[in-house]
């Protein structure tokens, strides 16, 4: 289970915390401009937006898990076990895979507009990338500068959604959680005032108790109000080392830590990774589970005229700063 957001200061920002009991040695993948982005059922893609992203790289395919392209727009695949209705093959649509959509948006739209316009043509038809990799449930966020949408794939067709909160976990459906944030209204940052009974002198005892009742568990919906609600009322300076300090704070908020979510057969769920994306810079910030150092690459600082797929290996190991007083 994972959960994704969005984030504005001065620059505009992107992520999601992967949440999995196992990794697929992903890797950040940068698609260079000349790439060529082969598709099932539609015609090749061979000149492109850059993009950089996560990625299994899977017989020279990235396998995108989120991304954005240098145009500023980003997305996110999410898990969406049970409502995932992919379809069969329709002869008035662009028939796309669920594993190609990431590299189909972001290799030839540059903001939510195009994006929209690009959907009313697409069919998620339920192509596996090979035998041994099927096809993932799963439902999007994607996100440019100012607006996000979520699409979902279900029985009853392909649902697109304005998301004006910019976040996605996983089940239920994305209108059911937008809905569901109506029960907590009455969560705020201020101190509460009593309206339990003017009878009772009731105490204000500790700081944060207006946001009594908002939910600590680590099911997708209750880390869909929590993301919100962090990330609603969040502040920071619009400084880049405040901006990306703070996003992944919000990422924290509702973070997996190992232990507390049982797979099974001594497997747990944990975030395996979260990220951060400048939208504007095009740089690509990540954490892992066990190195809570923030690691960067800049798509810009390579050469995005390139034909080859370039690829960064996670930095898994803690990283400490070891100081010494030399007093």
């Amino acid at each position: 289970m994972c959960t994704a957001i969005t984030y504005n200061t001065k620059d505009h920002y992107f992520g999601r915390n992967f949440d999995l009991e196992f990794s697929y040695n992903e890797t950040i993948t940068i698609a260079p401009r000349n790439y060529p982005f082969k598709f099932r059922k539609v015609d090749d893609i061979t000149n492109h937006y850059a993009i950089i992203g996560m990625a299994y790289v899977a017989d020279n395919y990235p396998l995108y898990y989120d991304a954005i392209n240098e145009k500023g727009l980003g997305m996110a695949g999410l898990n969406f076990p049970d409502n995932a209705d992919y379809k069969e093959e329709k002869n008035n649509k662009d028939n796309i895979a669920p594993f190609e959509f990431i590299p189909y948006i972001l290799s030839q739209c540059s903001n939510i507009e195009e994006v929209k316009k690009l959907l009313s043509k697409i069919n998620i038809e339920k192509i596996n990338f090979s035998e041994q990799l099927q096809a993932s449930p799963l439902h999007w966020i994607i996100s440019d500068k100012e607006f996000s949408i979520t699409v979902e794939s279900v029985k009853d067709g392909l649902k697109i959604y304005d998301n004006p909160v910019g976040v996605l976990t996983n089940n239920p459906t994305f209108d059911i959680q937008m809905f569901n944030l109506n029960n907590y209204m009455n969560l705020s940052i201020e101190p509460p005032t009593n309206n339990f009974s003017k009878k009772l002198n009731l105490d204000i005892y500790s700081r944060g108790m207006g946001a009594l009742g908002l939910p600590g568990d680590l099911s997708s919906a209750s880390r869909f109000v929590k993301a919100t609600f962090t990330k609603m009322n969040s502040i920071s300076g619009d400084s880049e080392s405040e901006s990306i300090s703070q996003f992944f704070h919000i990422l924290g908020s509702v973070d997996q830590q190992r232990g507390c979510v049982y797979m099974g057969e001594d497997k747990y769920e944990i975030t395996i990774y979260s990220s951060c994306c400048n939208m504007d810079k095009g740089i690509y910030y990540y954490t892992t589970y066990e190195n809570s150092q923030i690691t960067a690459i800049d798509m810009f600082k390579e050469n995005l005229e390139e034909k080859e797929l370039i690829n960064y290996n996670l930095i898994k190991d803690q990283q400490i700063l070891w100081v010494k007083n030399e007093n």
